[in-house]
């Protein structure tokens, strides 16, 4: 019973909670609705109110400027009578009543708007003179208001305007009307205008607001002078409203509703606009929005109760279902907790084991019946030594557990589980008390760990340290080496190992480098170490050295070791090995500078012929400093454009006639002088600068020869570097196009070192240069092993014979080459060229031979372009001199 009632209390309460909160939120809906209600019909007031006034002052503004206008005739016309200096009333009339005034008057009245033009009337009201009629009839205004006033001066004004019926037209007529005295102050008449009501109506309807606006013009007595939209008859005085500035809210008896309406002084005039609309108009937003409130109220407390009862009785819904929910979810956490991949134990403040998982129960081989609920920590212990998963002392283990739950710090710690597996324990204390223990089997993690850790540091192809784990051997050697020692460091590069990668691939030339790092970890005994530091490139550290023949035996070793063949996949291989050697002693801690050294000797030995080795020399650090520092000049000669093109001709032999130039690049050091381009052009092409110079002589050189003669062709050489690159043609495409230089009158000369590695790409590209309309020619010929090779692959334009060959033409060896040579060129239809000629009698037997043309400093060394210039200017006249 008292649980029914119970559960009955706890279902009600959060109903009548909601359902208090549902009615407080309707009523505050409410009050907040009216309170915004009137908050808005003021603020619609207020607008309306601003609107009016601002009106209001515009229009009286607008009305005194017209007046103003209006009656300045008529104060000029009486400034001008009172100049006349007119003593009596019947001078007045005498002077006043001629036809001449009559027109002076008509001149001076241009108003449309004006009923009946100027008048002026005798001191007794009798009309005297008009600006409109000639002669004027007979009229009187002697008992008009505003001549009684003006004529007895109790107005207190020199001007009065009264709304009077009009004598002239049908209707109602505003008089203007201007007292005239004599300079001693005797009245002698006045002047009228007169204006008609409906000129202001007609400028009410321009401005009009909306169709509930009206305007009104008073008097200062009251009376209705006008009023838009116009009412007739007029009302009475009475409907004026107060004579204050506020705006007010007054019944009008012309349309007989309640307006607004705002009053407003037309300047010194005893005039008073007013400027209304209705109060249904001025509220007429207010009504809308006031609507669309309430029923945004209603609906809104429509909603709210409908939702109420809709939560109430989901609620109802949900508390049935909710011990069902309760159930689920307990199955679900126990799913999760037991197919967890860590082992996890819940311990309470008492030290009892609260919750338990079947991954625990797995990583240590315990019994189901010993970890469960209600189990203390050192029963568990307890059990997992009886089970053998667990090796030490019991009550001490217990106490790390919970000496940490006291200090409330998480740890962590590693142990072994069944079968070796190795276990992280993380230890988590709890704010309430007890912890909770995640355990993670980390066997897997540690192997993989330990898998990375090697490959850190050796090489995965041949199992050997890795350039990172060659340094940290090495610094350990460095710093364990003994005074009277040395540490030894070679450095080897495989030669030809490139030459296996591209001819017979990659996995053969892996094969290949296992079998290298084999052989050389025979070559060592246990003291030493042997690294691949990348590549065909290996290392080996030697400690205990005295001098450098302890090490001949070990370099022996090596290069008999790497001469014997290797069986890699099929193929029979044999190397050999470039080898740099550094040795360093107890003072030396630089180890940077101990490898910098070996790498030093091995390029050393690699340009001394290959299948050698060299010591380190201190020359060759200064050797290398020197080529660093041509490199960081060439680089700013090239950013500054410091290098030079020189043109040496080349020459008929038949005609001895000019018929062409090679262009070639040099550069002057300020410091070294004339550095040669056998120094400087290798360190381009190493240092990737010979693209940007071999772009910028064709350019120039293609500019220079547009200025010359045109039979005269022009040579640019094209580095192997420069031929690899795929845009070489729309380069030279895009110079011809910049120069406008003919595409005939281009020459590229190319070196057997082009066609050396990639034949086919190569002569491609020799065909898409010849597309372009260039000639091509092959320089050096007879200096390579495949020259004749290459002559039956593509037609050259030109073959250039390599001046070691003219150079030992005395010699009976090298004359039939040369003849064999120009054989083929005539044969193939190919132009010959020698170079290098420097006496007449080699000049005389190249012409025998047969040779085309010639190149040397018989005839011309490279020249300057102005040299080349005069050069060319004085060919023809040279040539018709020696004929």
């Amino acid at each position: 019973m008292a649980r029914g009632l119970s559960s009955d209390h706890l279902r009600r309460g959060p109903i009548l909670a909601l359902a208090l909160g549902g009615a407080i939120l309707v009523a505050a809906i409410a009050v907040a609705t009216a309170a915004a209600v009137f908050a808005s019909r003021d603020r619609a007031i207020s607008a309306s109110e601003r609107e009016l006034e601002n009106n209001a002052r515009l229009l009286s503004r607008h009305i005194e400027q017209t007046l103003t206008d209006f009656v300045f005739l008529q104060k000029v016309i009486v400034a001008e009578l009172e100049l006349e200096q007119i003593e009596s009333p019947e001078t007045f009339k005498g002077a006043m009543g001629t036809q001449f005034i009559h027109r002076m008057l008509a001149s001076k009245v241009m108003s449309a708007r004006d009923l009946v033009g100027v008048s002026l009337w005798t001191a007794d009201g009798e009309w005297l003179n008009s600006s409109q009629t000639w002669p004027v009839g007979e009229r009187s205004i002697a008992q008009r208001n505003y001549f009684r006033a003006l004529k007895s001066n109790s107005a207190g004004t020199p001007l009065l305007i009264e709304l009077i019926r009009s004598q002239f037209i049908e209707g109602h007529a505003i008089i203007f009307a201007q007292r005239i005295v004599s300079p001693n102050g005797v009245f002698l008449g006045l002047t009228t205008r007169a204006l008609s009501p409906k000129s202001f109506e007609h400028f009410f309807a321009s401005v009009a607001l909306d169709s509930d606006a009206a305007f009104s013009l008073f008097h200062s007595d009251g009376t209705l002078i006008t009023r838009f939209p116009h009412a007739d008859p007029l009302p009475q005085p009475s409907q004026n409203p107060d004579n204050t500035a506020a705006v007010a809210l007054w019944s009008s008896t012309a349309d007989e509703e309640a307006r607004f309406a705002a009053p407003a002084q037309v300047g010194n005039f005893p005039l008073r606009v007013v400027v209304s609309t209705s109060a249904d108009s001025a509220l007429g937003e207010w009504r809308k929005q006031t609507r669309l409130l309430v029923v945004a109220a209603l609906l809104s407390s429509l909603v709210i109760s409908l939702t109420l009862f809709m939560i109430i009785r989901q609620l109802k819904r949900q508390y049935d279902a909710s011990r069902q929910r309760l159930t689920l979810e307990k199955q679900r956490l126990d799913t999760a907790v037991n197919n967890m991949t860590h082992g996890l134990l819940l311990f309470d403040s008492n030290q009892r084991l609260v919750l338990s998982n079947d991954r625990y129960i797995e990583m240590f081989d315990v019994s189901r019946d010993v970890v469960k609920p209600g189990c203390t920590l050192r029963e568990l212990i307890q059990h997992r030594k009886d089970r053998g998963s667990f090796h030490g002392d019991v009550d001490q283990y217990c106490a790390l557990f919970i000496d940490g739950a006291r200090e409330g710090k998480t740890k962590r710690a590693t142990i072994t589980g069944v079968a070796g597996r190795i276990v992280e324990v993380t230890f988590q204390p709890l704010p309430q008390g007890g912890w909770v223990t995640t355990l993670e089997d980390i066997t897997d993690r540690r192997r993989s760990e330990e898998r990375i850790a090697h490959l850190a540091h050796y090489d995965p192809l041949t199992e050997l340290p890795n350039r990172l784990l060659f340094r940290e051997r090495l610094g350990e050697a460095l710093r364990q080496i003994g005074r009277d020692s040395k540490i030894a460091v070679l450095y080897i590069d495989i030669d030809g190992f490139k030459t296996v990668n591209d001819s017979l691939g990659h996995s053969v030339g892996d094969e290949l480098l296992k079998g290298i790092a084999g052989r050389l970890r025979e070559c060592l005994d246990d003291d030493g170490v042997v690294a691949r530091l990348g590549g065909d490139e290996f290392a080996i550290i030697r400690t205990g050295v005295t001098s450098e023949t302890e090490l001949t035996g070990l370099i022996e070793r090596i290069y008999q070791a790497l001469h014997e063949p290797f069986e890699c996949m099929g193929h029979r291989l044999m190397t050999g090995a470039s080898i740099g050697i550094a040795l360093g002693s107890a003072s030396d801690n630089d180890l940077e500078q101990l490898v910098k050294n070996a790498d030093l000797a091995m390029y050393d030995a690699k340009a001394g012929g290959r299948r050698t080795f060299r010591f380190f020399d201190p020359a060759l650090e200064a050797r290398a400093k020197a080529r660093h520092l041509l490199e960081r000049d060439l680089r700013q000669a090239v950013a500054e454009g410091s290098l030079d093109v020189y043109y040496q001709p080349v020459v008929d032999l038949r005609s001895e006639r000019i018929v062409g130039c090679e262009a070639l690049v040099r550069w002057f050091h300020p410091e070294r002088g004339c550095v040669s381009p056998a120094e400087f052009i290798p360190i381009a092409e190493d240092i990737g600068l010979i693209d940007e110079i071999g772009e910028w002589v064709l350019n120039t050189a293609c500019i220079e020869a547009t200025g010359w003669p045109a039979h005269v062709k022009i040579a640019v050489n094209v580095s192997p570097m420069q031929f690899r690159s795929r845009t070489l043609p729309l380069k030279v495409a895009s110079v011809l196009a910049r120069s406008g230089l003919p595409a005939e009158r281009l020459e590229l000369e190319i070196t057997e070192a082009v066609l050396i590695h990639d034949h086919d790409t190569a002569f491609d590209m020799l065909d898409k240069l010849r597309s372009l309309g260039v000639s091509i020619a092959l320089d050096d010929f007879g200096t390579g092993y495949s020259s004749l090779s290459y002559l039956h692959r593509f037609r050259f334009d030109k073959i250039k014979i390599d001046r070691s060959f003219i150079s030992s033409l005395s010699e009976d060896k090298s004359l039939p080459i040369l003849q064999a040579a120009l054989g083929i060129a005539a044969s193939q239809r190919m132009i010959t060229t020698a170079e290098g000629v420097e006496t007449e009698a080699q000049r005389r037997l190249l012409r025998e031979l047969g040779c085309a043309q010639m190149q040397g400093h018989l005839f011309s060394p490279a020249r300057t372009v102005t040299e080349i210039r005069k050069l060319l200017r004085d060919d023809p006249k040279r040539i018709a001199a020696s004929a």
